[in-house]
């Protein structure tokens, strides 16, 4: 932005539950990243003789002591690195699921087990994931054996392997069974009414996350242990136990059982009586966070040689033991991890946990948004209704009222594009394998003419995309300004925006956003209007100011990459906010700040009081992130005459060689302080969910 322009007791249930709620964004999981830009798990070759698009998300780590370095496996990322296929039947599931090499393997259909209770013996490097709520293993699951590592099970629905007897001594017709396995993520499914447990860990598996699953009308719900050593380490979070008896989970001579952010409910009068919630057994080791504890006995419960730490957790018509006592371990010591508050998890879970209700998208739309939504296709090879992005959206009525998706198919697409203010509820959606197969991409700057011969475009409005309408989302795609600077030096105004947002309830998730200055602009109507935008799982690609603007904005598990400049230079600032007083600016959190750029070489961020207004108080708080050693050692500055110390900007628990102690230079949050300076605290009332 250098010269700115102006800038149980159980009787048979009688009704199923309902399924396949879609998924809450704001604990969206992890992606893949690379060291820099042109790294990108999803552009690994997805070919077979029964291969297809697997979802954008199909190459997410899992997070969670599944992320930790152990055991010979540097975290869980499950068939990556292979093929992509879908299958339809039992013989194609167990044919690729047992394969020796890696494979993404996408569900995409009801397949029936046989004979009844079937375990399919998964091998490692795999990813098995649902399409959308079509994925369905019905009358049986999956057993991992000893040493088996490296697999993720997502999106699926497993059920009804139940055979009559609740408390079945006969059939083991477990879920997802686990004996002497690794790095494990289990994430975002439906699990219910099997003969056994929804999810057996057993016999020192270890590294293991289970996250935003769905457990419901089941007995033994959650086992873990049936070993004499206490090695295990698992991750359970959000996760919402419903209708549940017993093993919610029971946690049998565990090293570090982690826990949090978990909703387990009782719903009064139903025909199943949980009878115990979290128990941790032998000589486990339990940390139990900001959960929800809704009409239970004996929520939380401890054998006098276990050790349970407590904090933030929420009890509501409860009964009976509630207990903890003992020293455990601090989670942070193994991963970084952000906790929701406790009074929001049931209204999270409820409308997060299970299966995502689309393929292709890095999350996916409400069931109500979802029904209501209208889609138009765009192809540059007229297979669509429109071939460029900018006629789909002049065709979304005025004013509308419900959601539109703008299905984008691979190809490059050289346009500006404006989502103007009376369209709101837009999705931009690249249908893909990458976020780099569709691409929106123009090279105006601010110093570019305008055609009509009415002056220079300036800086926001050299934007490739401009949106000024409420709730737009964006994902899968990749949005560019490709503004050749050392071809235009005597132009007067290089900074050339990709991206452009002046509205509120902004989403991009799985996006590449990327430019030389002034890529990314986060703005807002008005100075007095509130305009939030939420951006995840994503690259953000720049050198000058290049996310900058007065919008309360957080990117969170992105990475942020910083460029050369146009004379090979490496000099720059990430950061250029434009914050209102009484308003949030911009917070990246959990996120990685990387590119191929010298060391010390760029500031995190300078304040930028557009106009020369004092009464601004720019605020760019990064926290839980990862700094390369590009980062300054002294890594804010001032801009214009104004001090970077008269505003707001601070670091919190970062990493990295870039990373550094507290100092007059660089200010550190303190705990009390960070714990108002979390996600939720830039968001407010809004969650956003993908549509």
């Amino acid at each position: 932005m250098e010269a700115k322009q102006q800038k149980a007791r159980h009787r048979r249930r009688k009704v199923g539950l309902s399924i396949g709620i879609p998924v809450a964004v704001a604990a969206a999981a992890g992606m893949a990243y690379g060291t820099d830009l042109g790294v990108f798990g999803e552009d690994a070759q997805r070919s077979a003789s029964a291969a297809t698009v697997a979802p954008a998300w199909a190459d997410d780590v899992a997070d969670g002591f599944a992320s930790v370095n152990s055991q010979g496996q540097n975290g869980t990322y499950g068939g990556r690195d292979g093929k992509t296929v879908t299958v339809k039947t039992l013989a194609d599931l167990e044919k690729y699921a047992t394969a020796p090499e890696p494979y993404v393997i996408v569900v995409a259909g009801t397949i029936n087990m046989n004979p009844k209770g079937k375990e399919i013996k998964v091998a490692s490097d795999k990813t098995i994931v649902g399409s959308g709520t079509s994925g369905q293993i019905v009358g049986g699951g999956f057993f991992l054996g000893q040493g088996v590592h490296n697999v993720i099970i997502r999106n699926l629905t497993i059920r009804d392997s139940y055979a009559g007897e609740w408390n079945d001594k006969d059939n083991d017709f477990d879920a997802i069974q686990m004996d002497g396995a690794h790095h494990v993520w289990i994430d975002h499914n439906d699990l219910r009414h099997m003969a056994d447990g929804l999810i057996d860990s057993r016999k020192d598996t270890t590294n293991v996350t289970v996250s935003w699953n769905k457990l419901s009308d089941n007995n033994k719900t959650f086992g873990i242990g049936w070993t004499e050593n206490t090695t295990a380490d698992l991750t359970i979070h959000h996760n919402w136990f419903r209708e549940t008896e017993q093993r919610n989970p029971s946690t049998d001579n565990v090293a570090h059982a982690h826990l949090y952010n978990n909703y387990l409910q009782d719903v009064p009068n139903t025909d199943i009586t949980t009878s115990y919630g979290n128990y941790a057994r032998g000589k486990t080791k339990m940390v139990l966070e900001n959960s929800v504890f809704e009409g239970l006995k004996n929520p939380v419960t401890k054998d006098s040689t276990a050790a349970v730490v407590q904090r933030g957790n929420v009890f509501s018509g409860t009964s009976g033991r509630n207990e903890s006592g003992g020293t455990a371990f601090d989670p942070k010591s193994f991963y970084k991890y952000t906790l929701d508050k406790a009074a929001d998890v049931p209204a999270l879970l409820k409308s997060g946990a299970g299966p995502r209700t689309s393929i292709g998208t890095t999350a996916t739309a409400s069931t109500k948004a979802s029904a209501a939504a209208t889609t138009l296709t765009v192809a540059k090879d007229g297979s669509g209704q429109y071939k460029s992005v900018q006629a789909a959206v002049n065709a979304v009525p005025a004013n509308n009222t419900s959601r539109v998706v703008i299905s984008i198919k691979p190809g490059t697409y050289r346009e500006l594009v404006k989502v103007p203010r009376d369209k709101p509820h837009v999705t931009f959606q690249g249908t893909g394998a990458s976020r780099k197969d569709t691409v929106i991409v123009f090279n105006n700057a601010a110093g570019t003419p305008k055609p009509d011969g009415s002056g220079n475009y300036g800086t926001s409005g050299s934007a490739t995309v401009a949106v000024e309408a409420d709730d737009f989302q964006a994902r899968n795609l990749t949005i560019d300004n490709d503004f050749d600077e050392a071809k235009n030096q005597s132009l007067n105004g290089h900074q050339a925006v990709a991206l452009r947002t002046a509205a509120d309830k902004i989403f991009l998730d799985g996006v590449i956003v990327t430019g030389d200055q002034d890529t990314l602009l986060l703005d807002t109507q008005a100075k007095d209007k509130l305009g939030r935008v939420y951006v995840s799982n994503s690259y953000i690609v720049g050198n000058v100011d290049f996310i900058f603007g007065r919008a309360s904005a957080v990117i969170n598990k992105s990475v942020i990459t910083l460029k050369k400049r146009w004379n090979g230079d490496s000099a720059g600032y990430v950061t250029a906010p434009s914050t209102a007083a009484n308003r949030k600016g911009i917070l990246i959190a959990n996120s990685t700040v990387n590119g191929d750029v010298s060391a010390s070489s760029f500031h995190l961020g300078r304040p930028w009081h557009a106009g020369g207004d004092a009464a601004l108080d720019p605020q760019t708080t990064v926290r839980n992130t990862s700094l390369s050693s590009a980062i300054k050692s002294a890594p804010w500055t001032d801009m214009s005459g104004f001090s970077w110390k008269d505003d707001r900007f601070a670091e919190y628990k970062n990493t990295g060689p870039g990373s550094g102690s507290a100092s007059g230079d660089r200010p550190q949050l303190s705990d009390a302080q960070a714990a108002d300076q979390e996600i939720g605290d830039w968001l407010g009332d809004w969650k956003p969910s993908a549509s």
